[in-house]
């Protein structure tokens, strides 16, 4: 009976353990942590951690590789199929959003133009996926980070992200919206290889649209205090950081 006891032990010591990582294709080294009140949700693109109280994904992971590039279809806009309803923003929910005082872009954390050649394109539009960005932050230098993350991979020669909002600072509600929310006040991106090795980007919503992207990086020490979830293990790379421009 005994040993039957300590076999059960052993085997729920092992799942709590399991239960702590977590590996995808869209995050080869591992997640992120999933905060215990999360949602967990992988798709064919991008896996992310869904928070029901801010109405966004705290984290989102993807892989850019140049098989998925392709002309740009436009966009969708529609709720997650694998979350509840009143787990994110609503497309009705992002009405005047684009006027004073947010001026906010409906913001996608894994870009749409990295995936835009893949058949289930359509999933970077699912509103878990978008966040209200200002208009010169995702027009601007994380618009010009993106399209640096595409030129600096070629075929078989891939790099992955990870990607999410921040809430350091009170910001204006979305004046649209019906629903709980808390609109992000910065945003980070971790951009790495398969060897862990990597580089960190800090943006806040006020960041001038002419600001470059290589002046806003953050080292991982730094960036981890911000968030109330682990990062997988990362070290900082100079080479990676010239692959992207700077």
């Amino acid at each position: 009976m005994r040993s039957f006891f300590f076999a059960i032990f052993l085997l729920s010591s092992i799942f709590a353990y399991a239960a702590e990582q977590i590996y995808s294709v869209h995050c080869p080294i591992g997640c992120p942590d999933n905060p215990k009140e999360n949602t967990l949700v992988f798709g064919h693109l991008y896996a992310l951690s869904n928070n029901s109280n801010t109405k966004m994904a705290d984290w989102v992971a993807y892989e850019v590789d140049v098989t998925n590039f392709g002309e740009s279809p436009g966009r969708d806009w529609a709720s997650d199929p694998l979350l509840p309803a009143d787990a994110t923003l609503e497309e009705p929910d992002y009405k005047d959003a684009s006027k004073e005082p947010l001026d906010a872009d409906r913001g996608h954390q894994a870009p749409l133009a990295s995936f835009a050649g893949s058949k289930y394109w359509y999933e970077l539009n699912y509103l878990s996926n978008i966040t209200p960005q200002d208009k010169d932050l995702n027009q601007g230098a994380w618009k010009n980070l993106e399209d640096a993350e595409r030129s600096a991979v070629s075929f078989r020669n891939s790099i992955f992200v990870i990607t999410g909002p921040l809430f350091d600072k009170p910001m204006p509600k979305m004046p649209g919206a019906d629903e709980p929310h808390i609109v992000p006040s910065a945003y980070y991106k971790i951009i790495y290889d398969r060897s862990g090795n990597a580089v960190a980007f800090h943006m806040e919503q006020s960041t001038p649209r002419s600001e470059r992207y290589c002046s806003k990086t953050i080292p991982l020490e730094n960036l981890q205090t911000k968030l109330r979830y682990s990062l997988p293990e990362f070290k900082f790379n100079p080479i990676l950081l010239k692959r992207l421009g700077c």
